[in-house]
């Protein structure tokens, strides 16, 4: 299992970023949240198989079509429980 905190910098919220993250994250099965930060950019804590991870950074980079990504942070963390999240939320 792979953990990832990624922050994305940019036009990105107001544009359907969380949802469209969400949305992107359950269809590849993944767990975590994504969440609108007070700086304008959007943070997502994801966790699940690496390769699969590895597939959402890529999609972030980008985001849906009516964002624009500047940027992106990344760091990696040891996986854990999530406190329990199963599933992909929007925080």
């Amino acid at each position: 299992m792979k953990r990832a905190r990624v922050v994305v910098h940019g036009d990105v919220q107001g544009v359907g970023f969380r949802a469209a993250t969400a949305y992107e994250a359950r269809r590849l099965g993944l767990s975590g949240w994504v969440r609108n930060q007070r700086d304008g950019s959007v943070e997502v804590l994801v966790q699940g198989e690496p390769a699969v991870v590895d597939s959402l950074i890529t999609w972030l980079r980008r985001g849906p079509s009516l964002a624009r990504v500047t940027g992106i942070d990344i760091d990696e963390a040891p996986p854990n429980s999530l406190a329990g999240i199963l599933d992909f939320a929007i925080r």
